[in-house]
């Protein structure tokens, strides 16, 4: 009876261990996904097995209490309150009793600097450590009604522990200086060839039974030398009790000793937290100390009702200075409420363990988290593991030797999925089992291997993706659905009535989750390799994302009698139970009864894309119904297989009568059968096939009745060829043998045969015939697509040519048709400038008004033109909103980055003191990470961006655009509908979610969030007024670059702020004038462009500007990792007041009393006033001011593409708009038709050369053409100088195939330049002659031109108002 008894507490055990929680060896645990069934009542189940619970032990023996003034030479009494004033050294252990409150006042000290040394806090009432004091021995316990920590305190027993419990080994031994032991084990840097890495660890773990309440003290590490010890100490023990509430704000700290290069890391001590309450964001650490090998972390145990903020907590091991790929182990942190365990290495790699001994049995765990790089053993071996419920298991390694997992699913829909995920292997040895009654999911990266007989994974739904490869030996089985037999509620549901075919047979799901109201029975999904030795067997088999299936001789897949007792085709019988054969691809056979016959089921489905089930008999109600065969899918539309080779069987026949008579319990059993099953469907997407002699692929029909069913038709088979070689040369696509049969089944008695299914192929092109698309025989011909015999004719023998006729064409002929060079140039230039004329009076008539500069300029920042009156009473609605909104507006954020995807746009954490009041901190930084994480570029957008940049630099800008937008959208979209805005403190703005906005500068460069009230807030000063925002900063959109100038972009928002102080036509002029001076400056050329914008701000701006109080400063903000930073402009008051507070006092020439109104031409030094509002800013902004001599300081970074701004820039405009246009016009068709010619030149040469000069870059000299008609003949002056842009940026880019066509030219004349052809003229387009480099230079100087006119084209397009350019400043304000 006792192995008995023993048998079941190691059983009930395992059924805790994997029903209740999930472990993931590399990854965090998702909160999101956790897997728990708390309302599982585990007192029926263990509660005849529970031992008895032993006797309390006996308390601790205590020392008499000290007393308040004498013992610790503080104020008050225990009884009543005590308070310690005054730092304290103690020698000895200290236990404090009363029934008052002890509080250590702030900056005070209490410290017993002794090993193992106790203080003992046990009062009534409450208990507090002020700010940054600390309370430093071997043990620390609180008992009280409340405790509290404020920030800065500390209480820190790290590398003060006493001695560790007896009878463990958590101090190493020897001199290989190992870490100690305690939560986990401690790190070794041995080394040995003979034994595995794993095989070596520091000191042991202890201490598991009562990690619940952790109490033992952490062990001291190893020594590297005999003599000294070097070994850093093991962490204390702290234990913090509350009956009420804990704030938590400081550090409670148990970490163990550094034991340096000499010595191993001291293990993590105890922590133990208990309260009903707990709120704030301190620090908790029992980690393991540094050293030469790392110490494992300690225990922490926190049992705590209600939590409030995210307090820090760590226990993970030390690192590991001779091994740093070894960091000691991580301990345990155990959360009692949900109860649950957490082990985590804080991303530390190690190879080092973390035991996980005995789980509890009473109250159950519910979830087991292994995270961040921890690594946990649990040394327990079972044969058997049966869960109720839902499995969520990740491993490494997933190994069974004859042992069983059976998964109970349930009738709880959310304990209907199971899920098994191995990062390496999952192998079934010796009639191993894992079975599931409802959903299961297999998951890997590695090689999955059911090595032989008995060797099963079996489940109603059944998922097998991300292998490597799968092996599925001989005797083994994957099956999904189960048999008969296992009939139950979630047993899939197929379609049998439904007359199309499932989209997700042709277009399956690329993310390959299990997700069962999908066809599928059985789907193997992203795997190379699929080789069958035993049987895949299912309703619905599919293949999708597979590279290659063999299926051995002795393999197997199989669909045979597992699709439909009914169907579209079922068969129809009589009274009596007798019935005809099942139709599908053929029409099933007729039924016979005392001279009647009862026709059989009628044919359905498409022959050349079948999808469909086979159909039964139609009878399930009585004993020995049939059922059709399922469906084969190898492949889909969009992903085929590589290659399928057979020597094996495929089958998807219909089911014989009395094949599974056994299996049909409980049903009427009757003397007359009905008719056979109808075959299914093998659907086979490949690019080539071999079929080996033994094969079969089979969707025959079942047989009827013996006593006059009919036979079931045949099913559908179809070969749907991904890509078939066309050419020269004939490639087959599939090796044939073996038999491929879709008969119909035999009609017994009287009854009839079903017909022949269908096998057919995908159409053939020219050439080709047959369902393998095999050549056409010798002597015929085929012209058009399709498979059919009959298309391959016989060739009439008149029309087959004789010889053949080739035909040289060359540039100089063209050019002698027209009368000779210079004739042939005059007609050239002639048709182009009428060509041009056409273009640009076309241009004219197409292009509306809207492109010509108006005579007044309508007033920027309008979302509508006041010059409509209809519109009137909407604009002021509008206006109202818009008055309404900046009126709330509290605060801009500007995203730090460009928005490229190198350096994506991100937000800054902690929130800005502009919006200290109306957030939350916590919920804010939690808003940032989920924002950055928005933010942030997949991988294969950049990955295409750069090959996009390599092939064709346009095309990529383009996509950076394309994608720019899209994220843009992406954030508007999330902070608008999808954010809950928990992060602000009123009710209203969380409620109605107008609390925050993202925007962008029309060049996606630049994003900020604004916050705006709620309206609900009661803090008086709120919203800023616009001298409490100074100094402001405004960041420039754009980088200064030729497609994306800088530009201040004055919103709606910006604009009313202003006006509080500046009139909104002044604040109109400024914005427009310093993006007209800002489209000069040249990324690359900073330094010198930027002094222009300082010198312009010191004459037209600040002198109009200082009349209102204010005053104007180019600066540069929030520099990012990379180096890179923003620009913009700093605007601030003229008075000393705006001067934030800590800076009032850095004044040295005035007494505060008198700074309050005093304007800063008062100030003695004009110079000191500028230096504090650029300290002011490196504080705020991590900015500063640009001034001219600050300008030499400024970095700038050469891109690669640097020559080319020497081409590409922007310019002033020049005016005559349409003069410019029609020279452009000129330019372009010269352009083109200069690119005609040299095509016409190096085709002359070779067609290697003509390939070259298209394709280096891919057709760079075709694109600049149509990119120059979309800009000349697009609407509006934004859209048009957009276009133009990209035309540029096409046109420059076309010079690289101008140097490789030069290059082509001069490599050719010079191979060839001794056979020159004396008849020729001397000038002549001929490679052969010394002219060979006219075309490519004349093209480059066409290009270089236009590039010019683009650039004056693209100035006249954005400033159409001249005045902005004036030097004189009184005719720039007219």
């Amino acid at each position: 009876m006792v192995p008995f008894a023993s048998f079941l507490h190691h059983l009930f055990t395992i059924l805790s261990f994997f029903t209740l929680f999930t472990i993931n060896p590399t990854l965090s645990t998702d909160l999101g996904n956790e897997f728990s069934i708390l309302s599982f009542n585990s007192d029926d189940l263990y509660g005849d097995y529970s031992p008895p619970s032993p006797p309390p032990s006996r308390p601790e023996p205590r020392p008499p209490s000290l007393s308040c003034s004498e013992g610790l030479n503080a104020t008050g009494s225990f009884d009543t309150v005590c308070e310690l004033n005054s730092s304290l050294i103690l020698d000895n252990d200290v236990y404090i009793h009363g029934n008052g409150s002890f509080y250590i006042l702030p900056g005070v000290n209490l410290s017993c600097p002794h090993l193992g040394c106790s203080i003992v806090v046990n009062i009534s009432g409450d208990f507090s450590l002020g700010s940054n004091s600390v309370i430093i021995a071997g043990l620390v316990s609180v008992n009280a009604s409340n405790a509290s920590l404020f920030t800065g305190s500390m209480i820190n027993v790290t590398a003060m522990a006493g001695e560790p419990p007896p009878m463990t080994s958590g101090s190493p031994r020897g001199v290989q200086g190992a870490g100690g032991g305690h939560g986990g084990r401690g790190a070794s840097c041995v080394t040995d060839n003979s034994k595995l890495p794993d095989d070596f660890w520091g000191g042991d773990p202890y201490a598991w039974s009562s990690l619940e309440e952790p109490k033992s003290f952490g062990s001291k590490g190893g020594s590297t030398s005999k003599e000294v010890k070097y070994g850093g100490e093991g962490g204390g023990r702290i234990w913090l009790e509350a009956r009420n509430s804990i704030v938590l704000e400081g550090n409670v700290v148990a970490g163990g000793g550094d034991g340096g290069m000499k010595g191993g890391g001291g293990s993590g001590g105890s922590i133990y937290i208990k309260g009903l309450r707990m709120t704030g964001s301190g620090r908790i650490s029992a980690i393991g100390g540094n050293g030469f090998a790392g110490g494992g972390g300690g225990r922490v145990s926190i049992n705590v009702f209600s939590r409030r903020g995210e307090p820090g907590i760590f226990s993970h091991g030390g690192r590991s200075l001779g091994c740093p790929e070894n960091a000691g182990a991580a301990g345990t942190y155990y959360d009692a409420v949900p109860r649950r365990l957490i082990v985590s290495n804080h991303n530390l790699s190690t190879r080092t363990d973390t035991l996980l001994l005995e789980f509890p049995k009473l109250p159950l765990w519910t979830n087991v988290d292994i995270q961040d790089h921890a690594k946990a053993l649990v040394p327990l071996y079972w044969s058997r593991v049966q869960i109720f419920g839902a499995l969520r298991m990740s491993v490494k390694m997933h190994l069974m030797w004859n042992s069983k997992m059976l998964i109970e699913g349930g009738v709880d829909t959310l304990v209907q999925t199971s899920l098994l995920e191995a990062t390496n292997l999952v192998v079934l040895r010796e009639s191993s089992v894992i079975h599931s009654n409802a959903n299961l999911g297999v998951h890997g990266q590695g090689f999955l291997n059911l090595s032989g007989a008995g060797d099963v994974i079996e489940a109603q739904h059944l998922v097998l993706s991300l292998f490597f490869s799968i092996n599925v030996g001989p005797g083994s089985i994957l099956r999904g659905p189960l048999d008969h037999s296992s009939i139950n509620f979630t047993r899939p549901q197929l379609n049998c009535e439904l007359p199309n075919c499932p989209a997700e047979l042709l277009h399956p799901p690329e993310d390959c989750n299990m997700n069962s109201t999908l066809t599928f029975t059985l789907q193997i999904c992203r795997v190379e390799d699929v080789i069958v030795r035993g049987i895949i067997t299912g309703s619905v088999i599919h293949f999708h994302w597979v590279r290659e299936v063999v299926v051995h001789s002795s393999g197997v897949i199989t669909a045979s009698g597992l699709g439909c007792t009914g169907g579209l085709g079922r068969g129809r019988f009589f009274l009596n139970g007798l019935g005809s054969g099942a139709g599908h691809g053929g029409k099933g056979g007729d039924g016979f009864y005392e001279g009647n016959f009862i026709e059989g089921g009628a044919s359905y489905g498409n022959a050349d894309l079948p999808c469909e089930l086979g159909s039964g008999s139609g009878n399930d109600s009585l004993a020995g119904a049939t059922a059709g065969g399922g469906i084969i899918v190898l492949g889909s539309l969009d992903r085929s297989l590589s290659s399928l080779s057979v020597a094996g069987s495929l089958r998807a026949d219909g089911e014989t009568f009395g094949e599974n008579f056994g299996e049909n319990v409980g049903k009427t059993i009757s003397n007359i059968g009905p008719g056979g099953g109808s075959g299914g469907t093998i659907l086979l997407f490949v690019q080539t096939l071999a079929l080996g002699d033994s094969s079969t692929i089979s969707t025959v029909g079942g047989h009827g009745s013996p006593s006059g069913g009919g036979g079931g038709g045949g099913g559908r088979i179809h070969f749907h060829w991904s890509d078939i070689p066309v050419g020269d040369a004939y490639l087959p696509i599939a090796s044939v043998g073996g038999n491929i049969n879709t008969g119909g089944g035999f009609g017994r008695g009287n009854g009839r045969a079903g017909q022949n299914g269908t096998i057919t192929g995908r159409a053939c092109p020219r050439g080709l015939y047959g369902i393998f698309c095999e050549e056409c025989p010798l002597g015929t011909f085929k012209n058009v697509s399709g498979s059919a015999r009959s298309l391959c004719r016989a060739c009439p023998s008149f029309q087959l040519p004789h010889r053949a006729i080739y035909v040289t064409v060359r540039v100089e002929e063209l050019v002698y048709t027209f009368g000779g060079p210079w004739l042939f140039s005059l007609i050239l230039l002639g048709l182009l400038v009428f060509l041009a004329l056409v273009l640009s009076v076309a241009r004219l008539k197409y292009v509306t008004a809207d492109e010509l500069p108006a005579s007044v300029p309508a007033r920027r920042g309008s979302r509508l033109d006041n010059s409509f009156p209809f519109l009137e009473s909407l604009n002021e609605v509008l206006e109202t909103n818009r008055n309404k909104e900046s009126q709330s507006h509290v605060h801009r954020m500007y995203f730090m980055g460009p928005n490229t995807f190198s350096e994506p746009w991100h937000l800054p954490h902690s929130p800005p003191e502009q919006i200290t009041d109306i957030v939350y901190e916590d919920a804010f930084n939690r808003f940032v990470d989920e924002i950055n994480g928005l933010a942030a570029y997949q991988w294969w957008e950049g990955s295409v961006y750069s090959i996009l940049s390599i092939l064709a630099y346009p095309l990529a800008w383009s996509w950076l655009q394309s994608r720019q937008k899209h994220k843009l959208q992406q954030l508007r979209e999330f902070v608008r509908s999808e954010y809950d805005h928990s992060c602000l403190r009123s009710c209203r703005s969380r409620a109605l979610y107008e609390g925050i906005k993202v925007a962008a500068t029309t060049d996606l460069m630049l994003a900020y969030v604004d916050f705006f009230l709620g309206g609900d807030e009661k803090r008086a000063g709120l919203p800023p007024r616009l001298h409490q925002r100074f100094p402001m900063s405004i960041i420039f959109g754009g980088d200064g670059s030729y497609m994306t100038p800088f530009s201040l972009q004055s919103d709606n928002i910006l604009t009313s702020l202003m006006s509080q102080s500046v009139p909104p036509t002044i604040w109109y002029r400024l914005v427009a004038g310093l993006n007209a001076q800002l489209r000069l400056v040249r990324h690359g050329h900073l330094k010198l462009t930027f002094s222009h914008v300082i010198s312009w701000l010191e004459t037209h701006v600040k002198p109009t500007l200082g009349a209102f109080g204010i005053h104007v400063d180019l600066a540069w903000f929030q520099p990012t990792a990379s180096g890179y930073c923003h620009f913009g402009i700093v605007v601030y008051t003229t008075e000393v007041e705006s001067l934030p507070p800590e800076l009032d006092g850095q004044d040295v020439f005035f007494q505060p009393e008198h700074q309050s109104r005093m304007p800063i031409n008062h100030w003695e030094n004009q110079i000191e006033h500028m230096r504090l509002v650029g300290l002011w800013m490196s504080q705020k902004f991590s900015g500063g001011i640009l001034h001219t001599k600050g300008l030499r300081m400024l970095k700038e970074k050469k891109a690669i593409c640097y020559p080319f701004a020497f081409v590409l820039y922007n310019t002033k405009p020049i005016a005559h708009q349409d003069l410019v246009g029609l020279v452009i016009s000129v330019l372009l068709l010269g352009d083109f038709s200069l690119v005609l010619l040299t095509l016409l030149q190096h085709y002359s040469i070779s067609l290697l050369s003509l390939f070259l000069v298209l394709f280096i870059l891919p057709l760079g000299l075709l694109f600049p053409f149509p990119a120059g008609i979309s800009a000349l003949f697009s609407h509006g002056p934004r859209r048009a100088a957009g276009l133009a842009r990209l035309y540029a940026l096409w046109n420059i880019t076309s010079l690289i195939n101008v140097v490789v066509a030069f290059m082509c030219g001069l490599i050719h004349y010079m191979t060839h330049s001794n056979r020159r052809h004396s008849n020729f003229p001397s000038w002549s387009f001929s490679m052969d002659e010394s002219e060979w480099w006219v075309l490519p230079c004349g093209l480059a100087l066409c290009k270089l031109v236009q590039s010019w006119l683009i650039d004056c084209h693209v100035a006249n397009q954005e400033i159409q108002d001249h005045s902005l350019y004036s030097n004189d400043p009184e005719l720039f304000w007219q």
